[in-house]
Parts: C-alpha cells; sequence; structure tokens
C-alpha cells in the first residue's frame, strides 16, 4: 500500500488540463458510453457488490445504501442518460459589460478543478459524481468506504475502460485507497485539491470540517420534522408522514421526527398507527404520544429519551413529540434539525405560510413528502448531496453548482 496520495493528486492536476478541454459533445459521448457500459457490466458489477453485502452485518442501517440490483444499476445508467443531456454548466457568459475607460468585461461560467469526494456505503454515489464531474469539467478524487470497497473498485475499472476508449486520461476519475490515514492526507492538499465534499453521517461531516485545510461543502445529513398542524387533513398527514418514513428509511431525506398538535394527536396517532405497525416501524414516543398508541395497542414502542430528538435514525425509527401551538413546532425544529428538509401539513394557509418564511432548511415543505429532496425530482439531474449550508450551494447539489466564476478583462493598454 501507498505511503502517499501525493502521486494520485498531482496526476489529478495533470488531468483537469485535458479535461478542460474537452468539448461538450466528448462529454456526451463518454456519458453515454459509460451509461451503456454500466448495463453491460452487470453480472462482475453485481458480483463484487455481494462480496461487499455479505461482510455487512444484516441489521446495518447502511446495508440498503449499499445495496446493488439489476433495477438500481438501471437507474444509475438512466441517471448518468440524463446528465449526458443536461446543459454544460461551463463557459457560460454571466455578464458583459465596457467600462468607461474602455476595458471590456465578462464573467464566465468555469469548472471548480479538483473536487475531492468522501463518503460512505453508497456506491451510487461513485457513479453519480463521477458524472456529474465529467459534464462539469471537474476532475474527482473519490474516497469512498471501505464497506462498499469491492464494488467501488467494479464501477472504476468500467468507467476506465471507457475513457481508455475515449482515450481521456484516466486520472480524471480516481479511486483513492480507503486506509484512514490518506483521509488527512486529502483534507490537507490545498496545492492539489480545489474543494471538498463530505457525503454520509453527521459525524463524518463534522470529522471532515474540524481538519478540512481546503475549503468545504457538506452534504449528507439529515434530521427531518413533519409539524401536524391542528387544522390538518389527518388522512392525508398519516400518508405523508407515513410516506417520508417508509418509502426508503436509509436516505437523509427520510422523516426522523413527527411533531403534532395535541388537539389532533390522539385521532392523528390512530390514523398513523397502521402504517408504522405494518411497516414495523420503532416508535420513541413522549409521554402523551406513548400513552395514547399504548392505549391503542401499538406494539413496537419506547418512551423517548432526550437524544431521540435530534437524531438521524437512517432506519425504521421515528420519534414522536406532540406540541401546543405552531410556536413550540418551530422551536423545536430551531433547536433539533440539520436543515435539511422540513414540513408542516395544515390547512391554515397563514401557518403555512409562518412555516415556509420562518423555518431555516435548505428545504422546506408544506403539505408534501420530505422524500421530494432530491436532484431528480427538482429536475436538475443526479446530485452530489443536498447540502445543508448557506454559502455556493444549498439544497440539491446538482451539476449546475460545480461550478465557479472567472472575470476576463480585455483592455488596449489601459493602465492605472
Amino acid at each position: 500500500m501507498s505511503e502517499t496520495i501525493i502521486e494520485q493528486l498531482k496526476a489529478a492536476t495533470k488531468a483537469k488540463q485535458f479535461l478542460q478541454q474537452l468539448s461538450p459533445e466528448g462529454k456526451k459521448k463518454t456519458l453515454d458510453a459509460i451509461a451503456a457500459a454500466l448495463i453491460e457490466e452487470e453480472a462482475p458489477i453485481l458480483q463484487a457488490n455481494k462480496m461487499d453485502l455479505d461482510r455487512m452485518d444484516d441489521e446495518d442501517p447502511k446495508k440498503d445504501r449499499l445495496l446493488l440490483n439489476s433495477g438500481r444499476l438501471k437507474a444509475l445508467s438512466d441517471s448518468v442518460k440524463q446528465i449526458a443531456d443536461l446543459a454544460d454548466p461551463t463557459d457560460q457568459l454571466l455578464l458583459k459589460k465596457m467600462l468607461p475607460n474602455g476595458l471590456e468585461i465578462e464573467k464566465i461560467t468555469v469548472p471548480l478543478g479538483v473536487v475531492g469526494v468522501i463518503y460512505e456505503s453508497r456506491p451510487n454515489v461513485t457513479i453519480d459524481v463521477a458524472a456529474l464531474c465529467i459534464q462539469s469539467g471537474n476532475v474527482c478524487l473519490l474516497r469512498g468506504g471501505s464497506d462498499a470497497l469491492y464494488t467501488n473498485v467494479a464501477l472504476l475499472e468500467v468507467i476506465h475502460a471507457v475513457l481508455e476508449e475515449q482515450e481521456i486520461p484516466k486520472d480524471i476519475v480516481q479511486l483513492l485507497p480507503v486506509d484512514r490515514k490518506h483521509v488527512s492526507e486529502l483534507l490537507e492538499a490545498t496545492k492539489y485539491v480545489d474543494i471538498i465534499i463530505p457525503r454520509g453521517s453527521q459525524s463524518l461531516i463534522n470529522f471532515v470540517r474540524a481538519n478540512a485545510k481546503v475549503p468545504v461543502i457538506e452534504t449528507g445529513a439529515g434530521v427531518c420534522h413533519t409539524y401536524v398542524d391542528q387544522t390538518a387533513d389527518l388522512e392525508m398527514a398519516a400518508k405523508i408522514v407515513a410516506n417520508a418514513k417508509i418509502s426508503r428509511p436509509s436516505v437523509c431525506n427520510s422523516l426522523d421526527t413527527v411533531l403534532v398538535d395535541q388537539q389532533v394527536a390522539p385521532e392523528f396517532l390512530i390514523k398513523l398507527a397502521p402504517y408504522f405497525e405494518h411497516a414495523a416501524v420503532e416508535v420513541f414516543a413522549d409521554t402523551y404520544a406513548f400513552e395514547r398508541l399504548e392505549q391503542h395497542g401499538f406494539s413496537n414502542l419506547k418512551a423517548a429519551e432526550e437524544a431521540d430528538f435530534g437524531r438521524e435514525f437512517l432506519d425504521l425509527k421515528c420519534s414522536i413529540k406532540t406540541v401546543n401551538g405552531l410556536d413550540e413546532a418551530l422551536e423545536h425544529i430551531e433547536k433539533y434539525s440539520s436543515k435539511h428538509s422540513e414540513c408542516i401539513v395544515s390547512s391554515n394557509e397563514l401557518a403555512i405560510e409562518r412555516f415556509l418564511n420562518e423555518v431555516d432548511a435548505a428545504a422546506v415543505y408544506a403539505n408534501a413528502s420530505t422524500r421530494f429532496t432530491d436532484g431528480g425530482e427538482f429536475g436538475l439531474g443526479a446530485e452530489i448531496g443536498i447540502s445543508t449550508q448557506k454559502l455556493h450551494a444549498r439544497g440539491p447539489f446538482a451539476l449546475e453548482k460545480l461550478v465557479t466564476e472567472k472575470w476576463i478583462v480585455r483592455g488596449n493598454g489601459q493602465i492605472r
């Protein structure tokens, strides 16, 4: 095993120059070929994925994120095709003007450069990031988790085979070693890396934020709430909450805490309970909700502790808290939210507008599941992740945000 990744970083810097000369037509041709290769190489990819799955505990909530099958591989291939069809975000003219002194000034979009992405057991990130970076003219350095090592290696082999066919340097997409000692080296590589994007758990994001010298864009952690207002259509509310929790619990836009107005809590909990019972959702309930669910015979029930609020479960687990009106719901969200996705279910337009305007989150919803916070669902194509910070990108961090700006100034001898 190499003692350093410096040679890989140097190769990435060199490859950046080639990639920034690649035409939009060349990018599309490359991505379409990668999309086709993912389907053609299904057997070895799924075999590698099985090797990773066999090493992971069945009870580990990350196992669903790790899993690839024919359907998910087809979805990945389709995602790459969609990225290929998106407009090239680089070399877009943002501003052009002539100054009184005769200087002609333009502002254009350019690639970020070398993008390092640190993520956990989600092999789809390998493909999504590679495709997004190729389309936006960026070199990508991928540091996936050890849980997905065999899968990521197999996916990288598919990408590299296509790049070789297209006579494009393979160094534009690199998989870094999983040895943790190299993470610090990546985070401090200000000479070679332009930006770091952590995608995963809050602990991963916190580590990167605390240790990076390279600029960071945070994505990933989502502590998401749905507030059921006293005026809500409770049948609709139960379906929204159930979808947000059950449809895919291991992802960052899934529901973690239900806040329900105490005036409608008894009736709402009765309507919600069958959905949660059927899916075997484990509920951590405050005293009021616990008593109501226990009376109703809900089986998978525990008394909530303070740590169950502000907790990203990533599993079929959920906390429930009863609140006394909108103000208390807003206070709870302000205290515990990770600023990812928050929802109100209500028929009161004033309450809805207050919620949408006052909640500080990347995406706020009225009467719809938080599961829609996604680049594809928002019509942006695939995403690197959901940014929960406020600089450069917020919300789905998709193709349009993988660029920065450059000023071009043309003169004819002006001096100052």
